[in-house]
């Protein structure tokens, strides 16, 4: 699977788009010492299974943004969590 932040790949021509997919990490205490350091990879891992799901050869614009904050009634926790975006593309097979 190509991934690329950019919304080309080096290379490669993108034949067609096939559209937008996103995953996210399960919500955590969003004032817990920071986000584990694996966990911008599990999403991303998340990204590229949704995106073989569909038959795409890559995933271009791929970008990550934290999905805010959100209270908890009975504990007082605000919880986070990291999302990634990206396009699902086919890929022609010459450059």
């Amino acid at each position: 699977m190509h991934i690329s932040a950019t919304n080309a790949i080096a290379g490669r021509r993108v034949l067609h788009r096939i559209g937008k997919i996103e995953a996210a990490s399960s919500w955590h205490a969003a004032n817990g010492g920071g986000f584990r350091d694996n966990w911008r990879e599990r999403v991303l891992r998340d990204l590229v299974r949704k995106a073989e799901e569909f038959d795409a050869d890559a995933i271009i614009g791929v970008d990550y943004e934290i999905d805010g904050g959100i209270p908890v009634d009975e504990s007082g926790v605000k919880l986070t969590r990291i999302v990634a975006k990206g396009i699902a593309v086919k890929l022609s097979c010459a450059a």
